[in-house]
């Protein structure tokens, strides 16, 4: 479980954490102990400086805030993927060389990085014609699905 993980690294860094913020870190370190402990030394930093030290659940809050991870997880890169599948190619399907030139990042880095933990999560979709913003991605960024007829779906 990583909220035992992050225990254990605040322990080992010396850090006292508060359980909620404990709870905080490990619920957006995407399922991975390395991201896990990352954040928690991130945000140990913010609490060094804007704090007394101590690792609190507005001080994590508010760190990850500033560290762009929001509330599911998701960092700049996942943000920037998912938005431009929505935006740039109407949700998809889109190919992996196209959507990586659009982002500006190697192919392999989207599939192997960001890619798994994306469709984990429910917020993008592969299909034999490319990857799919879902439903869940729209609703995530506030945007409406634009409703698609069936003779421009054809061509």
């Amino acid at each position: 479980d990583l909220f035992l993980i992050v225990k254990r690294s605040a322990k080992i860094l010396k850090i006292e954490v508060e359980l909620e913020a404990a709870h905080e870190i490990a619920r957006r370190a995407r399922g991975t102990p390395r991201i896990a402990n990352r954040l928690l030394r991130r945000v140990r930093d913010f609490a060094q400086i804007q704090g007394n030290g101590v690792v609190t659940h507005e001080i994590t809050k508010h760190a990850l805030k500033r560290l762009d991870v929001d509330e599911c997880g998701l960092d700049e890169m996942d943000k920037r993927i998912l938005c431009t599948v929505i935006e740039k190619f109407n949700g998809g399907p889109v190919g992996i060389q196209s959507l990586a030139v659009a982002v500006g990042e190697e192919s392999d880095t989207i599939e192997e990085i960001y890619e798994p933990y994306l469709i984990q999560q429910g917020f993008l979709k592969r299909t034999a014609r490319g990857r799919e913003a879902t439903d869940l991605a729209y609703k995530h960024f506030g945007y409406k699905r634009k409703e698609i007829g069936l003779q421009q779906r054809l061509f």
